[in-house]
């Protein structure tokens, strides 16, 4: 893993709750099993140790679940471990969401473009108010001249 990959996932971490906590009861079965099955559904996890009742320091947690797990250790900073597994069945579920198109807009933009698309609207209407105004009295321009005028007594 490139040093890049390593700070991105750094960085995604940044938001994660952590899944497990570590306590007194050390690493267990139970643990990697759970670990497991949380790689099933993601492919970044956070686990907590609780530094005061833990029996080891998180570093060896972080090398030991790794090596149980197949996955990498990304960071351990304090009491939390950071965790990374590739999981390719996740990798195509992604790929069959369609794509949004273009970037969604500020709140401002997003006004400005509403307000834009009435005034073309407004624009667009007083053209046509216009135009059948106008169609229409030379419209009946053309009726006075084709009839004439009949006076009835």
């Amino acid at each position: 893993m490139t040093s890049k990959e390593r700070a991105s996932f750094r960085a995604m971490a940044n938001t994660l709750e952590p899944l497990f906590q570590i306590g007194k009861g050390g690493m267990s079965d139970g643990l990697v099993a759970q670990t497991l099955d949380a790689f099933k559904t993601k492919e970044l996890i956070k686990l907590k140790v609780l530094l005061d009742s833990a029996p080891e320091t998180p570093r060896e947690f972080a090398d030991k679940l790794s090596a149980a797990t197949g996955s990498e250790v990304i960071q351990v900073v304090g009491g939390s471990i950071v965790l990374y597994k590739a999981n390719p069945d996740l990798g195509k579920e992604k790929k069959k969401k369609p794509a949004k198109k273009g970037k969604p807009l500020s709140k401002v933009k997003a006004k400005k473009a509403a307000a834009a698309k009435r005034e073309a609207e407004e624009k667009k209407e007083k053209r046509n108010f216009y135009a059948k105004k106008r169609f229409s009295s030379e419209r009946g321009a053309d009726k006075k001249a084709s009839k004439p005028f009949k006076k009835s007594f």
